[in-house]
């Protein structure tokens, strides 16, 4: 296959999970925010290699949701796919769950999305193969990238 070729959302598709611990935690057992972001950016980046299947680097989490807590001895997992690609950036989307295991009651904690560029081995952006929806709702996923690209890209820039 050309290292060009469109590729599939499912073709990146990541799943990361572990077990948190109490080093993951303040003294009542509530999982750091930054323990959960660390394993956002890891499967994040993960999914983002795969699909450029080239060195990638982290340029913005756009946006990052906690929604419920996590707690020690939970099961948190996270996943994610690829959602939209430029020239040399891409959109990953990450969903992160919580287990508890002696329960098995399920909760989404968290949702971000993130743009990963690649690279060269001298840090130089490189072109990505595109990227192909297969199903309705990866092109919901998709279209909704669109917007938020768009909306990126027509933000004042900070110093």
């Amino acid at each position: 296959m050309p290292p060009n070729a469109p590729k599939t959302v499912a073709a990146s598709k990541t799943v990361m999970s572990r077990t948190m611990l109490p080093s993951d935690a303040n003294p009542y057992g509530n999982v750091h925010g930054g323990e959960v972001m660390k394993l956002i950016d890891a499967v994040a980046g993960a999914a983002a290699t795969r699909h450029a299947r080239a060195r990638v680097v982290t340029a913005r989490i756009d946006e990052l949701s906690f929604l419920a807590p996590v707690y020690v001895g939970h099961l948190v997992t996270a996943k994610a796919s690829v959602n939209h690609v430029g020239r040399t950036s891409m959109e990953v989307g990450v969903r992160v769950e919580a287990e508890d295991m002696l329960t098995g009651e399920t909760a989404h904690v968290a949702s971000a999305y993130l743009v990963f560029v690649a690279t060269d081995e001298h840090g130089r952006p490189i072109p990505l193969p595109p990227v192909t929806a297969e199903t309705d709702e990866e092109r919901r996923r998709m279209a909704a990238a669109e917007t938020r690209r768009s909306l990126r890209l027509h933000r004042p820039r900070t110093p």
